[in-house]
């Protein structure tokens, strides 16, 4: 959640952010009212209910008597203002970087750098999805039959490059000082919109489940996060990593239409995800390295990509900063989107309440997330820009030794 604090006293910089964000600056006026009669409210309570104790001691009967009743009648209004109070503050998205891209939407996301060369075929190129298809590999058809559209199944190879793809990643993260870890993939409502994910209409995006009061985690980070929820951290400890690997759910809410056919865009896909909670004064930093891990891992992979600062406008919702990686798919003849790098500052740290011990006492800590791999994205691009004359594909020489 965004500083209170920030926006009783800085309301104008937090306009300014929210306009950045495509959010309604109009959010913290209607905020700051209410906030104001929560503590209006909560100062009348607080004083009638002192009043009530010293008449007591005063053995004041009839007026205590009067008080109590002002209190009865006070007290219940405190449940919905505190309500509609926490609603409007989960709809603040966090602030962007002033340092970063201004923009409306994806458009105006600025490209930083290319790596790699694009593959030149001498033979019609293909998509993925066919060459999968034909090598008997992936069957999207039988995932629509037996679970609708966007799902598939990976069958013999697929399966085996998915495999070779966690245990690639999980040896380098591992290396380089990130502990492995396989998250839950179920989370408890107050926790996910602790983590930032259920405001700012994302809860489109999320499978509920009613009877048991959990959603489906939509990312790995989402349940790596809340790890070291409600604890204080030591500082020398700093900042502690970690690589985690799950299933995720999305509903793709908005994205009707779009890439229906394949496994780019599915409801259900497997990641591996790094997540670091860092020292406030180092995170940016931070951000950075988690960003050279990605490029590590993509340049052992020898894919053509690029990498991309997304501007205000197309960020995250919990983001302060944020990358992408962009991966050449020669059978779309396009760059897409495969991994993203975002900094959430102390955002999601005051919603899961972490902090580190300073010599100044308990403070927040900043949080960062970066997909090491979207598995299914990366066998689409390894297929594709791996592509034989024959119908087939190369895997990439750094996977071969996990493949057997």
């Amino acid at each position: 959640m965004l500083d209170i604090n920030l926006i009783r006293n800085e309301p104008e910089k937090v306009k300014s952010g929210l306009k950045a964000k495509n959010v309604n600056s109009s959010l913290v006026d209607e905020f700051l009212s209410l906030d104001a009669k929560w503590r209006e409210l909560i100062k009348k309570l607080d004083e009638t209910r002192a009043r009530l104790n010293q008449l007591s001691k005063e053995r004041n009967i009839d007026t205590a008597k009067k008080v109590k009743e002002e209190l009865k009648a006070m007290e219940p209004q405190l449940p919905a203002l505190e309500e509609e109070r926490g609603r409007l503050l989960n709809q603040f998205p966090n602030l962007p970087d002033p340092k970063w891209p201004l923009g409306k939407d994806g458009s105006e996301n600025k490209v930083i750098k290319e790596v790699g060369k694009k593959p030149a075929f001498k033979f019609p190129v293909k998509d993925y999805l066919t060459i999968a298809e034909d090598l008997g590999i992936i069957d999207v058809e039988r995932g629509a039959k037996v679970s609708g559209s966007r799902f598939g199944y990976l069958f013999k190879e697929a399966v085996f490059l998915e495999l070779a793809l966690v245990q690639y990643a999980m040896e380098i993260l591992s290396k380089n000082g990130f502990q492995p870890v396989i998250p839950p993939v179920m989370i408890k409502p107050d926790v996910f919109r602790g983590m930032g994910r259920l405001g700012g209409g994302q809860e489109e995006e999320r499978y509920y489940l009613p009877k048991d009061d959990l959603y489906l985690a939509g990312s790995s980070e989402h349940t790596i996060g809340p790890i070291h929820m409600n604890e204080v951290l030591e500082e020398n400890d700093l900042p502690i990593r970690y690589a985690g690997f799950s299933t995720c759910f999305r509903r793709e809410a908005g994205s009707y239409g779009k890439d229906t056919k394949g496994i780019l865009r599915v409801h259900q896909f497997d990641k591996v995800e790094m997540f670091s909670f860092a020292h406030p004064e180092k995170s940016e930093k931070e951000h950075k390295f988690l960003l050279s891990m990605q490029e590590e891992l993509m340049s052992g992979l020898k894919l053509p990509y690029r990498v991309v600062q997304i501007c205000t406008g197309d960020m995250g919702f919990t983001d302060y900063a944020q990358y992408d990686i962009e991966t050449w798919l020669p059978g779309q003849d396009q760059y897409r989107e495969t991994q993203s790098c975002s900094n959430t500052t102390d955002f999601q740290a005051r919603g899961i309440n972490v902090k580190y011990k300073s010599s100044e006492g308990s403070k927040y800590l900043h949080l960062l997330n970066a997909t090491a791999f979207a598995i299914g994205r990366m066998v689409i691009a390894i297929i594709e820009n791996n592509q034989t004359k024959d119908g087939n594909f190369q895997i990439p020489k750094i996977l071969k030794k996990y493949m057997k």
